[in-house]
């Protein structure tokens, strides 16, 4: 960061200061001093010009009200941001809050305990609560609206300050003798704070600060520290939380005053004064850290004694108390940021996530990409590449580090200016310094610098990088120690144990060109190295230590910032001798040359002697040292090429960095490309041509030849084409020579100059509506195109106009606006890309009439084919493959879709003979993945009935071993069933299409019979395809009859059973018609169940008593004869055939007219189906 002073204002009658405060979101600046001064002013930007913004622009105060109340001298002011209130204390303890009322303040509260004085206020982070503590002990806590909270006497104690953590849990209280107590927020002791400042520390010391950090802006890195304590004999400890017992430690050497963090944490302002060396009068410095205890900057203040300091809301200014003056300093602060081919790279934090978020903002087409990295360290740019050096994240250790040398523990991650990742390297030195060239990046440490010959992969895969990572390359990357003396001929090998030797003399910056890299040390020492192969090749020495390095785009001169904003010269290579590209031009002497506050500075990339620097709030542009006139800007430089400059206000993109906006983005012309325009456009092009000699530029001589194009002076435009090396642009001037009209020249060089609306007026004008449309297909404006076509008259034009036609349909198919692409490609007759709109519309009505309308054998057909097929249309498929002659790939589409009956038919009608083997193999392919069902319905696709039952058979069989659920194995079998049913249907009908008439229906029913007899082998599961569905039926009967309470039927139904042993389990079978016999009192049917069941060969000796017992505990009691005939058990073995069973019931039917179902053939009293709609066997409907 750099800081230089900016503004002063006097308090009139010469009133001492005695504390500032700066109001972060509105910018009221409150200060207090003698007399009961209290002021508050308000500075704003005034400005007309649009480009002026930020720190450059003039600041007038808005604001200069003097609060009237205090009669002793303020001490305190403090502001509530979120209620807009200010709160101030005097001498006499008195204390006002003061509010805004239409622009002015005005006193809202008063408070005076008339006891003791009040030493600090502090409001917590929310604005909700005010804590007030007095020089007795007294400890007061208010909420805004002037309620007290709770008070407390701290008997004993004198307090000087009070802080309140980022939660508003916890208060920190400073006492007088210099300790900390820390309470929480209902004033209950905790504990007293360490300090680990004040170590083998005597003498009184009373404390200067304590400033707790809210993080309102988010932390610069996890687990910041952020609060710090200093005391007045320049100790400062700097705290991530109250009980740390590891703070970080700051020996200032400052007799402290004031300490305040800025607005995100990331740089502590430590305001006092120094002892001078000569004794006789006391210096006033602001000192700036980060959170870590580095020194960044001191800044001395002119004056006797600085009392307060006090940031800006933005950080970007700060404001300090100076006997009766207030000093305004402006902060350029280090943002991590870059520019790479027309990219804005920043970086910053938010208060909801850890990491940072990297910007890579294309200002070009005003894209912006977001990458968000965790613990950044710096952002370095170069050509189109960037580097990000991050520290190392714990959780992924990298693979290719070696396992002894223990984890590296940075990171240095190149990227392409969208922020994709190329490649990246761990390594094990801190990068504090990093640059990078078009071919190296170089980091460097306080001991060490590394350098890595980075590759850009044009072609490389993800996997060759990992490849390339792995292998680490001898000699692409190295480690140098500073005080070694490479001699360029040993690769210096990747050992970063010798890294970490310490020295006398630290680096403290580093540059680099294509072939020099210059490394500066903190004694001033500057050492030269050639790349790509470093070798020490020359050391200088400096009076000054150098912050800041650059060197110009032929390594001859380097540039160096000090500490302190001192811009100065150093020529590194003799001038003069290695031929200059001006020839004799003076160079001026650097050894005289010396800016003061310039906080930065760019070289021309095609210019060694042009530079630009920021000095204070304006940009200097030098030639040969010579400044040209200020520019009033507080940008940062991006590029200066081509005469031109680019600079970003990053102040402004910070303030909002989520929505960068182009108006932040600078470009200024310098002088020479200034005065060349206007001689060209006021004097005339030889003078101007003359001028350009003199100083010439690629850049001016393309000015010229765009001027002399326009005056169509072709001799000159030639003559600067070729100063400036443009080929296209000789080639141009050539081909306007051979035009003859002067009209047509004309419209060329509008075209050159892309003033496109004005040479296709000119052509239209000449009536060359042909050159017209030939300009606009060039430039893919097909709209106007077709525009013109349609002015113009003629028949010859038919092929372009289709032509425009599909661009246009093209144009709207790229955006995806496939309606309208639909529209273009009817007219344009472009079938191809109307198949593929229709399909993308899902319009498959308009794709299958396309289909109809392509003449047979077409070629798109195959593809439309394929087009249905992928949304299972089959037989619009096999329609378009049939037209196209390519039977099998509708065969394959059927198979695809499971159409197999489709298919098969397919097949026979094109005599095809895979269908058979397929079909079979997609079986036992989906049985070998037990895709038994799956097998089933592939089948009886295929009409294949039989295959599907005998498979439907099995997993009914496999469900029912499994005695879980009767229902669904029911349900399975009358599945079976009605397959072996389908296949008697579809047998009959054979053999009547056979027969076709010749015999009667009889002979022909007769005859599929034979036939069926003779084909089947299975003739179980022909034959007696119902049982299976029987057997589980009755038996679900049998339980519903019982539990209903319906026991006679039960039983009745029961008795079936008994012919389904091989079916059903006859455990299960007897055991049912145990229970619903002994509910009926039946005892005989119940006696002859239990004979049955005791006999069983299946029942283990255990069973087998338990039966025995049941039986005997039953009929010791009833005696085993049935109470009533059954009916089922008379006619049971008298009967030749057997009696029908009714479904419904479980009755046997003996009546003559009896309900038969016409899918199962199974029969029903008439009277008991009367109550159903569906079959109860086989749950077909009843019609």
């Amino acid at each position: 960061m750099f800081i230089y002073l900016s503004k002063k204002i006097a308090i009139p009658n010469s009133i001492r200061l005695k504390c500032v405060s700066w109001n972060k979101n509105q910018g009221f600046i409150a200060c207090g001093g003698d007399e009961g001064l209290l002021k508050v002013l308000k500075l704003e930007t005034q400005t007309d010009d649009a480009k002026l913004k930020g720190l450059a622009a003039p600041s007038n105060l808005s604001m200069n009200q003097t609060l009237e109340g205090h009669s002793g001298a303020v001490q305190v002011v403090t502001w509530n941001e979120q209620y807009q209130k200010l709160t101030t204390s005097d001498q006499n303890g008195l204390i006002i809050v003061w509010m805004l009322y239409k622009g002015s303040w005005y006193e809202e509260m008063i408070n005076n305990r008339n006891k003791s004085v009040v030493r600090s206020m502090s409001w917590n982070a929310d604005g909700e609560k005010i804590c007030i503590v007095y020089e007795d002990g007294a400890v007061i806590v208010g909420s805004v609206d002037g309620n007290r909270i709770w008070g407390k006497e701290l008997k004993g104690i004198q307090l000087a300050h009070v802080a309140w953590s980022p939660d508003s849990k916890i208060l920190l209280f400073g006492m007088a003798n210099g300790e900390i107590h820390i309470y929480d927020n209902q004033g209950n002791f905790i504990m007293k704070m360490t300090l680990h400042c004040l170590m083998n520390v005597t003498g009184p010391l009373s404390i200067a600060g304590i400033h707790w950090y809210a993080g309102a802006e988010g932390y610069i890195e996890p687990d910041c520290p952020c609060l710090a304590i200093c005391y007045d004999n320049g100790r400062c400890q700097v705290m991530r939380y109250e009980s740390d017992d590891n703070p970080v430690v700051i020996e200032t050497g400052v007799n402290v005053a004031s300490i305040q963090w800025n607005h995100c944490g990331s740089v502590l302002a430590i305001a006092g004064s120094l002892r001078s060396a000569t004794g006789d009068k006391d210096l006033n410095v602001l000192n700036f850290y980060t959170p870590f205890g580095e020194h960044l900057r001191t800044l001395k203040v002119p004056g006797k004694q600085i009392t307060a300091v006090s940031w800006e809301g933005g950080g970007l200014r700060i404001g300090l108390a100076v006997d009766s003056f207030i000093y305004f300093a402006n902060i350029r602060p280090d943002y991590k940021w870059g520019y790479c081919s027309n990219t804005v790279v920043y970086a910053y934090t938010r208060p909801e996530r850890m990491e940072y978020s990297v910007v890579f903002w294309d200002t070009k087409n005003n894209e912006k990409f977001v990458k968000y990295v965790k613990s950044l360290m710096s952002v370095t740019t170069c050509g189109d590449f960037c580097i990000l050096a991050t520290k190392a994240d714990d959780s992924h250790p990298q693979e290719d580090a070696d396992p002894e040398a223990g984890a590296a523990t940075y990171v240095l991650v190149l990227c392409n200016s969208i922020g994709t990742p190329l490649d990246s390297k761990y390594i094990d030195i801190d990068p504090l310094f990093v640059t990078m060239t078009k071919t190296h990046v170089i980091t460097a440490s306080k001991e060490a610098f590394y350098a890595w010959q980075y590759r850009v992969a044009k072609k490389l895969t993800a996997l060759e990088i990992n490849q390339v990572a792995k292998t680490r390359k001898e000699g692409r990357e190295r480690v140098y120690h500073i005080d070694d003396s490479p001699s360029g001929t040993t690769n210096g090998a990747l050992d970063f144990a010798k890294a970490f030797t310490a020295t006398r003399d630290p680096i403290c910056c580093i540059t680099a060109s294509d072939r020099t890299l210059i490394v500066g040390r903190e004694s001033g020492t500057l050492q030269k190295y050639s790349l790509p192969n470093i070798t020490l090749l020359q050391k200088y020495s400096l009076a000054y230590r150098a912050y800041q390095l650059s060197l110009n785009c032929n390594s001859s001169r380097l540039a160096i910032i000090d500490m302190t904003g001192v811009l100065t010269f150093f020529d590194i290579e003799p001038r003069g001798s290695s031929g200059d590209v001006e020839g004799g031009a003076s160079t001026g002497d650097p050894s005289k040359f010396e800016r003061k506050d310039v906080w930065d500075m760019k070289w021309a990339n095609d210019n060694p002697d042009l530079f630009a620097m920021m000095e204070k709030t304006r940009m200097y542009v030098f030639r040969n040292l010579d400044p040209e006139e200020p520019i009033q800007t507080s940008g940062f430089i991006c590029n200066f090429e081509d005469l031109e400059i680019k600079s970003v206000l990053l102040d402004e993109i910070m303030k909002d960095p989520e929505r960068p906006n182009k108006d932040y983005l600078m470009n200024f012309e310098i002088r020479s490309l200034r005065d060349s325009r206007a001689l060209i456009e006021k004097v005339g092009i030889e003078d101007a041509s003359q001028f350009i000699e003199d100083n010439p530029h690629p850049r001016l001589w393309r000015l010229l030849a765009e001027a002399a194009l326009q005056n169509l002076q072709l001799k000159t435009a030639e003559q600067a084409f070729v100063r400036c090396k443009d080929y296209q642009g000789i080639e141009f001037v050539k081909r306007l020579g051979n035009l003859q009209s002067e009209a047509m020249k004309q419209a060329e060089v509008a075209a050159y100059f892309s003033r496109f609306e004005e040479a296709e007026r000119m052509y239209l004008d000449m009536d060359r509506r042909d050159l017209a449309i030939s300009l606009r297909i060039k430039l893919g404006d097909w709209f106007r195109v077709l525009q013109l076509l349609r002015t113009g008259s003629g028949d010859s034009d038919d092929a372009l106009q289709e032509q425009a036609y599909n661009a246009i349909g093209d144009y709207f198919a790229d955006r995806q606006k496939w309606l309208n692409a639909v529209q273009y490609y009817l007219q344009g007759r472009n079938q191809e890309r109307l198949a593929e709109c229709y399909y993308m519309l899902e319009d498959y009505e308009g794709l299958e009439r396309l289909a109809n309308s392509l003449p047979e054998n077409h070629k798109l057909l195959p593809d439309i084919g394929q087009m249905f097929v992928t949304v299972g249309m089959c037989e619009q498929a096999v329609s378009a493959y049939l037209r196209c002659s390519q039977p099998k790939a509708a065969v394959d589409a059927c198979v695809h879709l499971n159409q197999w009956n489709k298919a098969v038919e397919l097949a026979k009608n094109h005599n095809m003979k895979e269908i058979g083997p397929l079909l079979s193999k997609y079986a036992s392919h989906l049985l070998e993945k037990n895709k038994t069902l799956e097998a089933v319905e592939l089948y009886r696709k295929a009409h294949h009935f039989l295959d599907a039952a005998k498979l439907m058979f099995k997993i009914a069989d496999e469900e029912a071993k499994k005695r879980t659920r009767p229902l669904r194995v029911k349900k399975l079998y009358v599945l079976a069933a009605l397959l072996v049913e389908n296949y008697h249907t579809q047998v009959k009908n054979s053999q009547q299409s056979k027969a076709k008439g010749k015999k009667s229906e009889a002979t022909s029913a007769l005859a599929g019979l034979l036939e069926e007899d003779a084909s089947t082998s299975d003739s179980r599961i022909v034959d007696k395809a119902w049982r299976g569905a029987e057997a589980y039926h009755f038996f679900l009967l049998a339980q519903r009859q019982l539990y209903d309470g319906n026991v006679e039927a039960s039983m009745n139904t029961a008795l079936h059973l008994r012919d389904y042993e091989d079916i059903i389990p006859a455990v299960e079978i007897y055991s049912l018609l145990a229970i619903c016999s002994s509910a009926n009192r039946a005892f005989g049917t119940c006696s002859r169940a239990f004979i049955k069941l005791e006999s069983l060969d299946s029942l283990s000796p255990e069973q087998r008593q338990m039966y025995e017992d049941l039986a005997l505990e039953i009929f010791t009691k009833h005696s085993p004869k049935d109470s009533r005939k059954s009916h089922l058990d008379s006619t049971d073995d008298s009967t030749e055939g057997k009696l029908p069973t009714c479904i419904v019931t479980g009755r046997s039917i003996s009546d003559y007219q009896f309900w038969m179902c016409s899918v199962c053939k199974h029969c029903a009293h008439e009277q008991d189906i009367t109550s159903h709609n569906f079959c109860p066997l086989c749950h077909s409907s009843l019609t």
